[in-house]
């Protein structure tokens, strides 16, 4: 099988690298404020943890005002210890006010990860406004009493009688005249009585109007 390439991203390796730098200098610095053992290993966790959180919720555009707040507190934090240890500041001989910075950070720390993670709640999931789910109770089935005797269809109203086909429309006389005699001239040549088909054709009238017609021949 072909080995797939690993592609190494620049800014996640450049991050890594100020991570690492700046825990080891919040490391330092809690160290020389007279944190030592696993305590000046804890600072600077504290510390990024807080800005992880604060990044989290700056993300979720829930609350931006706490977000960038704690964002800023962090920051400085780790931005200060990176100063403080760069030469700015004699480790030996670490000032009274650090010192107490140092030792109430992990109060700070814990308030802002609180808020961060428990101060803002979900829309909807207030339950005095949440609704409530639809019942899955089924209704009792009627019984045999409850089931009155069924209603009679309404009788519906007498229908109207069908008209009567309207008469045939008489045929004129003159009409009737002139098939006549178209009849006998064809009596007299052919010796047979002229058919319906032929009487309309001879007088070019639609068929109806030839069978009323020869109706009235017979």
């Amino acid at each position: 099988m072909r080995a797939l390439p690993v592609r190494v991203d620049a800014v996640l390796v450049q991050a890594v690298i100020a991570a690492a730098l700046s825990f080891a200098h919040l490391h330092d610095l809690a160290l020389a404020a007279g944190q030592d053992g696993w305590k000046a290993w804890a600072y600077p966790v504290s510390v990024d943890l807080l800005l992880v959180a604060a990044w989290r919720r700056l993300r979720s555009g829930e609350s931006k005002t706490a977000g960038w707040c704690w964002f800023v507190v962090a920051l400085t934090a780790s931005l200060g210890a990176n100063v403080a240890t760069a030469g700015l500041l004699d480790l030996e001989d670490v000032p009274a006010w650090l010192r107490i910075l140092v030792a109430g950070w992990p109060a700070v720390a814990f308030l802002g990860g609180t808020l961060l993670a428990h101060g803002a709640a979900h829309p909807g999931t207030d339950p005095a406004t949440a609704q409530e789910p639809p019942s899955t109770a089924q209704a009792p089935e009627p019984t045999a009493t409850d089931i009155g005797p069924p209603a009679a269809a309404p009788e519906l109203p007498p229908s109207a009688p069908e008209s009567a086909p309207p008469p045939a429309s008489p045929v004129p006389p003159a009409l009737v005249a002139l098939a006549r005699k178209v009849a006998d001239e064809h009596r007299a040549r052919t010796g047979t009585d002229i058919d319906t088909s032929t009487l309309r054709a001879r007088l070019g009238v639609p068929m109806p109007l030839a069978e009323a017609i020869t109706t009235q021949l017979t």
